[in-house]
């Protein structure tokens, strides 16, 4: 028995004998860097280990919702089409999942969602390939993702909320959650003012508790729920079987009750636009920049 560097599991090891080119065993050996991958043997496992970890091929995004809090905007919009430098918000998002060298979207939408439609069509103007859930009637977050998880066909995913502008690289996040190896990964923000938005306690790099909107002054973290998320296949196992309309909250608290979800911390730029202060805030924000 011996402890595996790469995970905080104790694995079972069997020796082997292989041989390899020389320059494919000069390639390894570049790897070593004497902390994290001590010698050959840990070089060569950790080749292996990242080439069997899930892809992430796919991107939700979340926009069906009815943005009632961004009223007189969202009447005849859907919020993710609220613009921000003349761009939809969800354009940005759409850039984002692009850049991360994902091209497979899928857009689930509820209120206005022909507005959506018209706009982004197929995706292949933005450079990628859109496919649309239409909720008939509001399934909630959980719900909403519980009807495209055969889209997804035991894949791994990004789940991105349709209301949000963040200043982060996807790629840092997707590799971040295959070195966890748990079944999901969210990203996490600091803030001055958590209150409002779900907060989540970290020990590590592990979420041990989740807690909703608190009264100003009883926070219990100021690190904040940003909306992203990785998923892998195995989430399907923490959805109910006999609900329809849910919120995805609820599933998150069973992943952490089994201590599988892991928390991505980053200090850039993020905001949600789910009130008309927020929104304005950003337009602020962006028209500085």
């Amino acid at each position: 028995m011996q402890e595996d560097v790469y995970n905080v599991f104790i694995m079972r090891r069997i020796r082997l004998t292989i041989t390899l080119k020389e320059t494919l065993i000069n390639d390894v050996d570049m790897l070593i860097d004497g902390e994290k991958i001590r010698n050959r043997s840990h070089a060569i496992e950790y080749v292996l280990l990242q080439s069997f970890k899930p892809s992430v091929n796919k991107a939700v995004i979340l926009a069906g919702g009815k943005g009632e809090n961004l009223r007189p905007y969202t009447y005849e919009l859907p919020k993710s089409m609220l613009l921000i430098k003349g761009r939809p918000i969800l354009e940005y998002l759409i850039h984002d999942v692009r850049d991360a060298g994902i091209r497979e979207i899928v857009i689930c939408i509820g209120h206005r969602g022909e507005k959506i439609k018209e706009y982004f069509g197929d995706g292949a103007i933005f450079g990628v390939k859109i496919t649309y859930s239409e909720e008939k009637i509001p399934l909630g977050t959980g719900g909403a993702i519980q009807a495209i998880l055969p889209f997804i066909k035991d894949q791994s995913f990004v789940l991105l909320y349709g209301d949000i502008i963040v200043d982060l690289n996807l790629k840092d996040v997707i590799q971040f959650h295959k070195d966890q190896e748990t079944v999901a990964t969210v990203a996490l923000t600091p803030t001055d003012n958590p209150s409002p938005y779900g907060q989540l306690e970290l020990h590590g790099q592990s979420i041990v508790g989740f807690h909703e909107r608190t009264k100003k002054g009883k926070s219990k973290s100021n690190l904040v729920n940003t909306g992203v998320y990785i998923l892998n296949k195995e989430i399907s196992h923490y959805f109910p079987l006999s609900k329809k309309v849910f919120m995805f909250e609820s599933v998150l608290q069973k992943v952490i009750h089994k201590k599988q979800l892991a928390g991505f911390v980053f200090e850039g730029q993020w905001f949600d636009i789910g009130s008309v202060v927020n929104y304005e805030r950003a337009i602020k924000y962006f028209k500085k920049k």
